[in-house]
């Protein structure tokens, strides 16, 4: 676990001692696909690509478009294209604070997508994209800087422009996996005092080594 000394953070602890709490349900997968692609390169989202099938049926996610903040090698935006007609995937390629290659990995994660029409790289910071009205999206996945700051910033835009939006490395990052479970209280859908924040909007979690730690949105 990485500890956190983000001042946002710590904020947001004390003044969620006050708070309603947010009740997250344990979702576990009804089976696991492996999708029809897969990029052979290590990545913390093995396992998780496994899971995609059943998250999509389950939650009838529609499956036009597909939005990825946090691409680095390509593992993730591979797995999703086997399901989603498109996916956008938003990143720097030159690692942040939290990432141990720093090196500018851009041409060579383009490379990687090239064999996938419907994949396309854009490479910019997230606070940039999301000044832009880019519609909806069946789903968004947050993976990039992991602060509580941007998490939150991201994760908000995301759940407000998509049908389903995960965020990964909740369990690993404390300051990830707080505004992912705070979020649905700032989305303007009335005050969240039990599992469902609307009729239709729940907030998932699932952990272990089949799956990576993974929380999620639905509505």
């Amino acid at each position: 676990m990485n500890l956190s000394f983000e001042p946002a953070y710590w904020e947001s602890i004390i003044s969620g001692l006050v708070k309603p709490k947010i009740d997250v349900i344990p979702y576990i997968p009804k089976h696991r696909v492996p999708p029809a692609r897969r990029l052979e390169v290590i990545s913390a989202w093995e396992g998780i690509q496994n899971i995609l099938s059943d998250l999509i049926d389950r939650f009838r996610t529609d499956t036009g478009r597909s939005l990825e903040f946090g691409v680095e090698f390509g593992f993730s935006t591979v797995a999703l294209s086997s399901y989603f007609d498109s996916v956008v995937g938003v990143d720097i390629f030159c690692g942040d604070k939290h990432t141990t290659n720093k090196q500018d990995i851009y041409n060579e994660t383009l490379d990687r997508m090239s064999p996938y029409p419907n994949i396309e790289l854009i490479r910019c910071d997230y606070r940039d994209f999301i000044q832009v009205d880019h519609g909806s999206f069946g789903l968004i996945h947050v993976d990039n800087v992991h602060t509580f700051a941007d998490t939150f910033a991201c994760g908000l835009w995301g759940a407000k422009h998509s049908r389903c939006a995960i965020f990964h490395d909740t369990e690993s990052f404390p300051q990830v996996r707080r505004p992912s479970r705070k979020s649905p209280g700032l989305l303007a859908r009335g005050s969240i005092t039990s599992r469902r924040a609307m009729d239709s909007e729940f907030w998932f979690e699932t952990r272990g080594a089949a799956t990576g730690d993974l929380i999620f949105a639905c509505s």
